[in-house]
């Protein structure tokens, strides 16, 4: 399967609209041939925490950010040159709507933990060759037997289950369809195939036909009609094209395309990824479908990303500097750059959202180890920077020892790659450079690049990866901090095993 072109007057239509309805926020950004971002606009999605461990959305919010968002971006360009609208989303969250294409119940998101003992007791090796994920909160997969077990009511009055792309195309152009490179997110989908299995579908009890038609990134899969144009403000017959999860996107975004590369995404979640052109599966990593169509992605992740950051920040933060332009962000930012290396013997194992690559341990939990009276709150920032930047080098170590030929070269994006300071101690703790994306918005650009291929703007994803993708600058370590942190990791990378008994006692007494 490879992106199905569609034909289409060339003129002055030279303008892909993407869409990326993130965890945090829905955002439309209209790009040119050239990748430059010429309009954006950006609508929030609220999420409900209804009880520990549980993370949930509205889905009609999506559909409300998208369409804001959209409405917005059309006001600052000439609509008339719109090639084509593709969807990325947010992976593993779902949905489950009625006949009448309501939802039974609000969208479980990906950092939900609710099935965590459906996880034990259903994940296997076996579910792991076929699906390309290792047994873990994140897939939808025990989510959804969660459901079954749990919602009798609500799951009998399901007609459809799917992910977030199914979901936008089906508002925006009526048809229940996504992506092999975003479907696969549900956990259902037989990789190799590239169809949804029998035997998954079996495991957790519900009927295939609820699933969404898969189809191959780059299909056009409808147009926009009257009442949607009306809605969005897209032109009618704008033609909807299947893009492919964010993390997928992010990694061709990043100029990610072949072997040899690699991208890491410090967004909501941190994701490291490399390319594989045939079908794999390891612990180390779990496999995704590219964004081509045809290749894989190896992905190591942490899902306590830029989600870390937020969540000490909102509640451990400080306010901005009164009457200077400074953020509360900023102040922080400066007051961890004074620290040394290892905040002077803090050390934290960020399993907020329990732990992915290599453990899968889903009754993890974090911790904060080293306290003395000398240490504050940007000890603590600093020392979750560096958490993080721990499990990236695990990552990243991961997906070395898992492809012949280790990835020279280290893109990186998402919005955590905005702070200098995280990204310096990022590239101090892997000891080696890391380039960052010139484009902000890495994820919108890389659904753009498949747009642009299916309305004919480029003839490739090779040739829109030309045109379009730039680096901004290449951050080198500090050799004196380099080898500080190496001596951190030596104590760090036993942190885990541990405390794994404790954590995990703590875990059970919800």
């Amino acid at each position: 399967m490879g992106i199905q072109p569609f034909s289409a007057a060339q003129g002055e239509r030279d303008l892909i609209v993407a869409v990326d309805c993130s965890t945090t926020a829905s955002k439309a950004v209209v790009f040119d041939a050239m990748g430059r971002a010429v309009a954006t606009a950006r609508s929030p999605i609220a999420t409900a925490n209804p009880g520990i461990g549980l993370h949930e959305q509205n889905p009609e919010d999506w559909w409300t950010a998208t369409r804001t968002a959209l409405r917005q971006v059309m006001f600052d360009v000439d609509s008339s040159r719109i090639r084509s609208v593709t969807v990325t989303t947010q992976r593993e969250t779902f949905v489950c709507l009625d006949a009448d294409n309501r939802p039974v119940r609000p969208a479980i998101v990906w950092m939900d933990t609710r099935a965590r003992e459906l996880v034990m007791e259903l994940g296997s090796d076996r579910v792991h060759q076929i699906s390309g994920r290792p047994a873990d909160n994140t897939p939808s997969i025990y989510k959804i037997a969660w459901l079954v077990r749990n919602e009798q009511p609500e799951m009998q009055r399901t007609d459809k289950i799917g992910d977030v792309g199914a979901y936008l195309n089906h508002r925006l152009c009526r048809r229940w369809v996504s992506s092999v490179a975003s479907a696969d997110s549900l956990g259902l989908l037989d990789m190799q195939t590239r169809t949804w299995s029998p035997d998954l579908v079996d495991l957790v009890g519900i009927d295939a036909a609820t699933l969404p038609e898969v189809v191959a990134p780059g299909t056009v899969v409808g147009c926009v009609d009257q009442a949607v144009a009306n809605e969005t403000a897209l032109p009618v017959g704008t033609p909807i094209v299947a893009g492919a999860g964010d993390g997928q996107c992010a990694a061709i975004g990043a100029g990610v395309l072949h072997p040899g590369s690699a991208y890491l995404n410090m967004g909501t979640a941190v994701v490291s990824g490399t390319v594989s052109p045939t079908y794999t599966w390891d612990r180390a990593f779990r496999t995704v479908a590219g964004a081509d169509g045809e290749s894989f992605l190896l992905e190591a992740f942490s899902s306590s990303g830029t989600y870390l950051v937020n969540w000490f920040r909102e509640r451990f933060g400080v306010a901005g500097a009164a009457g200077q332009d400074v953020t509360a962000e900023e102040l922080m930012e400066a007051a961890a750059a004074q620290l040394p290396p290892g905040a002077e013997g803090l050390l934290a194992l960020p399993y907020w959202n329990a732990a992915q690559t290599p453990y899968w341990d889903p009754a993890a939990r974090g911790a904060v180890v080293g306290f003395t009276g000398r240490h504050g709150r940007a000890h603590l920032y600093r020392a979750l920077l560096e958490g993080i930047a721990f499990e990236i080098k695990l990552e990243i170590s991961g997906l070395d020892s898992a492809v012949s030929a280790a990835p020279k070269a280290i893109s990186v994006t998402g919005g955590g790659s905005r702070s200098a300071v995280w990204m310096q101690i990022v590239a101090d703790t892997l000891n080696r450079p890391i380039t960052l994306c010139h484009e902000p918005e890495t994820t919108a650009l890389g659904a753009a690049m498949i747009g642009s291929v299916a309305a004919g703007v480029h003839p490739s994803l090779d040739a829109a990866s030309k045109n379009m993708c730039r680096s901004a600058r290449t951050i080198v370590p500090d050799p004196g901090n380099a080898e500080k942190y190496h001596t951190l990791w030596e104590i760090y990378r036993g942190l885990y095993d541990s405390l794994k008994p404790t954590l995990n006692a703590l875990s059970s007494l919800r």
